[in-house]
């Protein structure tokens, strides 16, 4: 795979790719949609496709050779978003969170609501009419009313069912040297694993899952990795890029990873300690391939990695994020650059993988 900035062509293709990922609805437990565009786009390449029970995708590619690596790369299809959980006798319906979402991202928002797409906004009090001091009370999820324009709750009823997903009706916008979209976490992802499995290296066996529920405490990874058996994994994901600076004027000393600086490595999260050995091997492979990185500092968050590394016997495991600002609300951001770096860094690392990996010890510098 070429260093190189890929051409015009490559890049709307990658692009097109992203759209169709990140503007299909995929909220977590409901991932059909985003599982049959994977599948359009791995089937060609795999020597064996399945959806196991819990609804992972599961794409074997086999490398070639008698040291092959079997690794596992890791990237959730679910987002973030709403369920319908009841209608009132207006037609406005009743709603509870899917995974990790604020209500000050919700007031006035449009949604899109089930199978068919329905639309539906957030309804909120005009500002200028709202009671005086009230404007800045944040309403529980649990209190606020998804308007779909029905009239009474048998029409409501014949739009939209009990247990339908809601996801920002957020189209795809190229900024410049960024894009804006919705479910980056973990669209981007998934559009990454989708390159690397189309070139995938002969020295590897490439077992690649696409999850699902993993926004709501990743479900679908302990699965996927029980039955796929690797001998070290890579989770894929997005990370959030808090760099901005801080609203009274100080220095930010809370970012845990800056956008533009290269795709993030793991040292550690709230439910992994990554791999040394995996960790200093991208480390050792960007070095090599003069590829920007960066460290993403400890603490907090977690990724697929979490339930793979406890799978059968203990798997090695480590996880690489591309940064992105504002996940799990209406819109993320994300540097271009950052992302093809990201494909270039784990192309690169997995070509240089051997069986030798695996009998370093793995401590710690210095020690």
């Amino acid at each position: 795979m070429a260093r190189s900035r890929p051409s015009r062509t490559a890049q709307r293709s990658h692009l097109a790719l992203l759209r169709a990922l990140t503007e299909a609805a995929g909220v977590s437990g409901d991932e059909g949609e985003v599982r049959r565009l994977v599948r359009e786009q791995v089937t060609h390449a795999a020597d064996e496709v399945r959806v196991d029970s819990l609804g992972n995708l599961l794409a074997v590619r086999q490398g070639r050779g008698a040291r092959r690596v079997r690794v596992m790369l890791s990237a959730h299809m679910d987002e973030v978003g709403l369920m319908v959980t009841g209608v009132e006798t207006d037609g406005t319906l009743h709603l509870a969170a899917v995974g990790g979402i604020a209500p000050y991202h919700l007031m006035g928002k449009v949604f899109w609501i089930g199978k068919d797409r329905f639309p539906g906004v957030i309804g909120m009090t005009p500002p200028h009419l709202a009671a005086a001091g009230t404007e800045r009370q944040a309403l529980a999820i649990e209190q606020m009313r998804l308007d779909i324009g029905a009239s009474s709750r048998e029409q409501a009823l014949s739009q939209v069912r009990i247990g339908d997903r809601a996801t920002f009706a957020t189209p795809l916008a190229r900024m410049g040297e960024t894009v804006s979209a919705k479910a980056l976490d973990n669209r981007l992802g998934v559009a990454i694993l989708i390159e690397l499995f189309e070139s995938a290296p002969a020295n590897i066996d490439l077992v690649a899952a696409f999850t699902v529920q993993e926004e709501i405490r990743a479900r679908g990874a302990g699965a996927a990795a029980h039955r796929l058996d690797p001998q070290l994994a890579i989770a894929i994901d997005c990370t959030p890029a808090r760099d901005l600076p801080t609203w009274d004027g100080s220095e930010n000393t809370a970012y845990n990873t800056r956008l533009g600086q290269g795709p993030a490595l793991y040292t550690s999260d709230r439910a992994t300690v990554s791999d040394r050995r995996l960790l200093e091997h991208l480390e050792g492979a960007a070095r090599a391939a003069r590829l920007p990185y960066q460290l993403r500092h400890p603490g907090g968050g977690g990724t697929d990695a979490g339930p793979i590394h406890r799978a059968r016997k203990g798997i090695p495991t480590a996880s690489v994020s591309v940064p992105v600002r504002y996940p799990h609300s209406p819109a993320g951001l994300i540097a271009i650059d950052d992302w093809r770096a990201t494909v270039l860094l784990l192309h690169a690392a997995l070509s240089r993988l051997t069986p030798a990996i695996l009998s370093r010890s793995g401590r710690a510098r210095g020690s």
